[in-house]
């Protein structure tokens, strides 16, 4: 039943109340606008007066060369998004499975478990950028019947295993928070360890590192950039090769800029994501 239905009204205090935090709002607003007015311009008219402006220009904010590489450009952008589309579903299993070896207590899956340790650490010591080299030179080196020389699908199986390790380590955070209250409860309710994990320690899991999964992949979206680095034609690849050939650098820009319109939207998801979560458990504390 509504408060209008119950013939309740605010009072007079509480009237003035929220005018005068809609007041603190409004000027609140007007604050920060004109802050960042003030900050842009300064920052505009430094950048614009220094004296290597014009070469700058001239060099990195060419309209003519970037319509000229936009096309190529758009098109190995495309191999990007669908090494990152390939990647983030196998790394969210390999990371998931491997949680999961690594909070098992069995005796017998001692083996698993140090496996399990081993990957996460080598993998997490070794930068991307080299993984990449490691797998897209030594792996063809090696002549591996039925194993494909791809260079593309060579360097997402690196992102895939550089990613899944620290994607493990999230998933198996999620895991050890939950309460053991929680376990108690299923093994009350006679449910094996294995539907334990399954129906009551997993979902809760998942649902507290969704945030920082969608940061880790976020970072995967730009480091797909990476595999350009052996020969694979992708964004930056595009973009250096049209810099390296007409001594122009705008194509580096434009590329910043796909990648920020496809990272951007997921970061600000991500940031909601948290806030509901805290919200949600702020109203649960209460």
């Amino acid at each position: 039943m509504t408060a209008a239905r119950q013939g309740w009204t605010p009072s007079e205090r509480q009237l003035e109340r929220q005018a005068v935090r809609r007041r603190l709002r409004l000027r609140s607003a007007l604050v920060a606008t004109l802050a960042t007015v003030v900050v842009v311009g300064l920052l505009v008219v430094v950048v614009t007066s220094s004296p290597g402006w014009p070469t700058f220009k001239e060099t990195f904010l060419s309209w003519d060369d970037a319509r000229a590489a936009l096309p190529t450009i758009w098109e190995g952008f495309g191999k990007n998004v669908l090494m990152f589309l390939v990647a983030e579903p196998l790394i969210l299993v390999l990371g998931a499975l491997v949680a999961i070896a690594r909070s098992t207590h069995a005796p017998a899956l001692f083996p698993v478990r140090a496996l399990a340790v081993v990957y996460t650490d080598v993998f997490r010591g070794i930068p991307t950028i080299l993984l990449v080299f490691v797998f897209c030179f030594g792996v063809p080196a090696l002549q591996l019947q039925g194993v494909t020389n791809s260079l593309m699908w060579l360097g997402v199986t690196a992102l895939v295993l550089s990613y899944g390790a620290y994607v493990a380590e999230v998933f198996r955070a999620g895991i050890e928070s939950v309460h053991p209250s929680q376990v108690a409860s299923a093994d009350a309710l006679g449910l094996s360890s294995t539907q334990s994990m399954r129906y009551v320690v997993l979902p809760q899991a998942v649902r507290r590192v969704v945030p920082p999964l969608l940061n880790d992949f976020v970072s995967l979206q730009k480091d797909t950039a990476l595999i350009g680095a052996v020969g694979v034609f992708e964004a930056l690849f595009a973009a250096r090769d049209y810099a390296n050939f007409n001594f122009n650098y705008t194509p580096y820009l434009v590329t910043a800029v796909f990648f920020i319109v496809l990272t951007v939207p997921l970061a600000r998801f991500t940031d909601w994501l948290g806030r509901r979560y805290a919200r949600r458990e702020r109203a649960g504390a209460r």
